[in-house]
């Protein structure tokens, strides 16, 4: 069977490639409000080709008024392989905000081919994921009429701002979702031509972090010396957060860290990787920093951390505004490991603020969103028919990796729906998901749907 839709999908290349680009065109960017009609527009571009190459069951999935209009899931599904086990696939179409623009080389929704590359916002996280698996279905079932086992889809438009919608909607309504194992196109491969699977990935908690002064903003001439200074205050809580070597100082923060086995980190030790083309090449700094005693690898994948993105307040504009301001935010994130819990990280976080303060300022700590680490074992019969598939389209075996990012999806279809999970990505380390020049490699794209449907064709016949 594999290898008609093999052959469907090589005689459509071009045609999948621009199709791709049309999605890329639309700017689905979940995180600003003007562009909510933007999510809604890609929602429904995502239903019409799920009915257009067969899928039954179509449904955009909108936010009820309860839910203070969140963005759309897309449901589908094809359950006709009598006796064959169920996947439910997922990815999402939102993506991150293009800024900061200058530094585009060709317009960010506007997919362009350089080098043999396809550059846009989205290209790789994850739109161009998320057509690998529609294109996977589309050659299965235009070729053979059916498809080698059954099929549920859900895609989501909140993935970039937490993915709220679809972790209620996986509590609420497993029975809609119900399957043997989830296919997830979220990842990447650990180096080109390296076919892989990732088998682990970091929890995370996201928080703002506001420290209030007095009631207003202040003249620094007149009350500069009695005043309590926000940003100050913020800057030293901040700053009291982490020691100069990169250690966490929360107390009680590292107690649930599990350690990684000694087979993962004899294999982690055996791929190929060098930490300093490591650090001018994806980096692109003097020195790379972090705990001491631990590789590269081991600080990105399996150890905690806790990293600033934003401070906001004050007076920012040009010229001088000699201002004490009245509040100071920062927005903050800790990335956690196995065995970690993002309730237990967050209480130990907040305690600790609150500890630390300066005296004559208040301080709220808000949790924006939060996701579980995990692990997944490798031995289950879907990781080794995704490994038997990857071995048909790359001539290599696979091998397995953890992630550093998150993708919180992954825990809930576990805990609510008792499935396992197969991370099978084909981005690669400098496609730049969330930066300026996102790309994806067009080879990828195309060896990805050859490796998707290989492994669709693995599983119906286990």
């Amino acid at each position: 069977m594999s290898a008609g839709a093999v052959g469907y999908a090589k005689e459509n290349a071009g045609r999948f490639l621009e199709e791709l680009k049309t999605l890329l065109r639309i700017p689905s960017v979940s995180t600003t409000p003007e562009h909510k009609g933007d999510v809604e527009k890609a929602a429904q571009w995502v239903a019409a080709e799920l009915k257009r190459i067969g899928m039954e069951n179509v449904e955009v999935i909108r936010a009820t008024d309860s839910e203070r209009g969140g963005h759309p899931l897309v449901y589908a599904d094809w359950l006709h392989a009598a006796g064959k086990p169920t996947v439910l696939c997922y990815a999402h179409y939102d993506v991150q905000p293009p800024d900061p623009l200058e530094e585009w080389v060709s317009p960010p929704f506007e997919p362009t081919e350089r080098n043999g590359n396809l550059y846009a916002r989205g290209a790789v996280d994850d739109k161009g994921q998320l057509v690998l698996q529609l294109k996977a279905l589309e050659s299965l079932m235009k070729k053979d009429g059916k498809l080698p086992i059954n099929v549920r889809v859900i895609y989501e438009g909140e993935e970039e701002v937490g993915g709220e919608r679809i972790a209620a909607f996986v509590r609420e309504h497993p029975d809609r979702l119900k399957a043997d194992f989830a296919l997830i196109s979220d990842t990447e491969m650990f180096a080109p031509e390296l076919p892989t699977l990732c088998v682990g990935l970091r929890g995370m908690i996201y928080t703002e972090l506001e420290v209030r002064g007095a009631k207003t903003d202040l003249h620094s001439g007149m009350y500069g010396g009695a005043a309590p200074n926000p940003f100050v205050a913020l800057a030293q809580i901040l700053a009291g957060l982490k020691d100069r070597d990169g250690k966490i100082l929360i107390p009680g923060f590292y107690d649930d860290v599990a350690k990684p086995s000694a087979d993962e980190l004899k294999a982690w030790k055996a791929l190929p990787f060098d930490e300093e083309e490591y650090r001018e090449k994806e980096v692109g700094a003097t020195k790379l920093v972090g705990e001491p005693g631990y590789s590269a690898i081991e600080r990105t994948w399996a150890r905690p951390t806790l990293d600033v993105h934003g401070i906001v307040g004050g007076f920012t504009g040009a010229g001088a505004k000699t201002v004490i301001p009245a509040k100071a935010t920062a927005k903050v994130s800790m990335r956690l490991v196995p065995d970690m819990t993002p309730e237990k990280a967050f209480r130990l976080y907040r305690d600790y603020v609150e500890k630390i303060k300066p005296e004559g300022v208040t301080v709220e700590i808000r949790l924006i969103h939060q996701g579980e680490p995990i692990v997944i074992g490798t031995d289950n019969p879907y990781v080794k028919a995704a490994t038997k598939a990857l071995k048909k389209v790359w001539g290599k075996d696979t091998v397995f990796i953890r992630s550093g990012g998150s993708i919180p999806i992954v825990g809930d279809f576990e805990r609510f729906l008792k499935i396992p999970s197969v991370m099978m990505g084909f981005g690669l380390p400098d496609d730049g998901l969330h930066a300026p020049n996102e790309k994806f490699h067009i080879a990828n794209f195309h060896r990805g749907i050859e490796s998707l449907i290989e492994f669709l064709d693995e599983v119906g016949s286990l």
